[in-house]
């Protein structure tokens, strides 16, 4: 879905009935329409009509007493959803792994009604979104692993992160959408040749805040 006012479709996974019960008051009460289309403790959800066709998946990562959900995640990842991870948990390494399986953004519970519809709309329209939380878990500093990026290579990746589509990137930049492919193609393998894979645009975006090249707020 582009960016728009357009109506948003969500499917809720939790297995906490309170928690369940905010979120749809939460989603009820946005500006822009947003609608619990299915909502309940199973994954399964968001594979059956009307859970199969909806924008957004905002997923629990810890579901029942089974540990944390990442074979599900990686499954509605695969299969081109848009999913929000939403969890208890606000580690690094968690937040991370939920990224680089392809997570559209982390959201711990801790955080409030805002950032919880501010997410969803950005997942719903492709764009990056960082909560609080997930920033302060990544920090920012100058990484002994942070990979040497041009000039030219970050400037390309910053206007990626700040725009809907790479066909913008190319416009703003004067350059060619496949020249963006190419740099965006060497940061990858940067970050990769130093331990640290980015294989998502919602991970690339962590690893720069981690490493300073953008600020949250800019996002």
């Amino acid at each position: 879905m582009s960016s728009s006012n357009a109506p948003v479709s969500v499917v809720v996974v939790d297995d906490h009935p309170a928690i369940l019960s905010g979120i749809q008051a939460w989603y009820a009460a946005s500006q822009r329409p947003i609608t619990v289309v299915a909502a309940g403790t199973s994954a399964e959800l968001a594979w059956t009509t009307p859970g199969s066709t909806a924008d957004v998946v905002l997923l629990d990562l810890q579901l029942g007493e089974g540990g944390p959900a990442f074979g599900s995640l990686r499954r509605l990842v695969d299969a081109g959803r848009q999913v929000v991870v939403y969890s208890m948990r606000d580690d690094e390494k968690t937040a991370l792994n939920c990224l680089d399986l392809g997570a559209a953004t982390f959201l711990t519970k801790s955080e409030g009604q805002q950032h919880l519809v501010e997410a969803t709309l950005a997942a719903a329209d492709e764009r990056p979104y960082m909560a609080p939380a997930l920033a302060g878990a990544l920090g920012t500093n100058a990484r002994a692993d942070r990979p040497q990026l041009s000039a030219r290579e970050e400037d390309v990746l910053i206007e990626w992160f700040q725009s809907e589509s790479k066909e913008l990137v190319a416009q703003r930049l004067n350059i060619s959408v496949r020249t963006v492919n190419s740099y965006l193609d060497r940061v990858r393998i940067k970050y990769a040749n130093v331990g640290r894979p980015a294989r998502t645009k919602a991970s690339l975006v962590a690893r720069a805040v981690q490493d300073g090249l953008v600020d949250v707020a800019d996002l």
